[in-house]
């Protein structure tokens, strides 16, 4: 296992608990966050529920949360783009779509 997909199951096992403090906590301890970013903690987390493929089953609690707080158009940026990739990804296998693959909780290395 490559050393991203390793982290990526371990982040993912992390934001399956939906505990900010637990997210939080790792990814100080990863050297992805430092003890003050992000601003809002609560907001990163359910963006990387949302953003993850294999946390689909949380999609709908993750669109809940973010709409209630005033950020529909996050969450309808990051869980339409899924679709699409999905939708993309599902048509000409053959094809280069192999769509995005962002780093969620990766952009601050040291």
């Amino acid at each position: 296992m490559t050393e991203y997909a390793s982290f990526r199951q371990r982040l993912d096992a992390v934001l399956r608990t939906l505990n900010v403090k637990r997210v939080q906590d790792f990814l100080i301890a990863e050297n992805q966050w430092d003890a003050d970013t992000p601003a809002d903690p609560e907001f990163a987390m359910w963006m990387m529920v949302a953003g993850s493929p294999t946390l689909s089953d949380l999609h709908g609690r993750a669109r809940k949360w973010l709409v209630s707080h005033g950020h529909e158009a996050d969450a309808n940026a990051v869980l339409h783009r899924d679709k699409k990739q999905s939708a993309r990804q599902g048509k000409g296998r053959g094809s280069k779509g192999g769509g995005d693959k962002s780093r969620v909780g990766e952009s601050k290395k040291k």
